[in-house]
């Protein structure tokens, strides 16, 4: 059967899947191949952005489409504001976030230390992921010690299932050892050329003091960022965990 070029782009696609998420990003870098779209499902605002920031920099620099869904808006989270303050703070840093990344923010509705698992949410999310047309899909390690990342982990995974696992589905760590534990990467990504990128980025956060986020005894993503590198060979890398239905994503 004649092969079109439809369908040549998608089969590289899913042969560069099948050998890992570096492979992906290359396949999706090359400018003679089909772009790709790509989804970031986090808790919070800022939560996408230390996960996974330098990788969806790296992903928009080569001219692919990436949209973030931030589950809530971070109500709860600015010490001494009304959950609606806090809304609209964290919504404008979101909106400066996303242009640094060159992303689209969709606010999924949920509320901050509220956020639930529900069949209507289930239904919510996956309509809000598979609406984008996601060749991949990053979120939260469902084993999180933070209910929010999850409630946004278990209901991307609903939506990676109800879609028959159409899309290439991978977890990102935040603040390792203190939220994110028990992750041993499968993928890594160098975001050497990217990082300044992902700091602007998570920068535009200051209400959740940024210089913490990378520098804190308890959460120091630049430390992550140095010691995944240190492991894939490269000046900085982030870490990801596979989902795929040959093997547990949770061993």
């Amino acid at each position: 059967m004649p092969i079109s070029r439809r369908s040549f782009a998608k089969n590289t696609i899913a042969t560069s899947a099948a050998l890992g998420l570096s492979a992906l990003l290359k396949a999706a870098g090359n400018s003679s191949g089909r772009k790709m779209k790509i989804v970031s499902v986090g808790g919070h605002p800022d939560d996408p952005e230390t996960g996974c920031g330098g990788t969806l920099a790296k992903l928009t620099h080569a001219g692919n489409e990436v949209t973030v869904i931030y589950l809530t808006r971070g109500e709860a989270g600015v010490k001494g504001k009304s959950h609606a303050e806090a809304a609209a703070i964290r919504t404008q840093e979101s909106l400066d976030s996303c242009k640094i990344l060159n992303a689209k923010p969709i606010f999924a509705g949920q509320v901050d230390g509220d956020t639930i698992v529900s069949n209507e949410w289930v239904e919510k999310i996956h309509m809000l992921i598979v609406n984008e047309k996601p060749d991949l899909v990053f979120t939260h390690w469902p084993l999180d010690a933070h209910k929010d990342h999850q409630c946004a982990g278990l209901l991307t995974i609903q939506s990676w299932i109800r879609s028959k696992k159409n899309f290439e589905l991978y977890f990102f760590e935040v603040c390792a050892g203190a939220q994110t534990t028990g992750f041993h990467p499968t993928d890594y990504v160098d975001i050497s050329a990217t990082q300044e990128q992902k700091h602007k980025a998570v920068y535009c956060h200051t209400s959740q003091n940024p210089e913490g986020i990378y520098h804190s005894q308890h959460c120091n993503h630049g430390m992550m960022e140095a010691f995944r590198g240190l492991e894939a060979g490269v000046k900085a890398a982030e870490g990801f965990v596979r989902m795929n239905s040959d093997r547990s994503a949770f061993i």
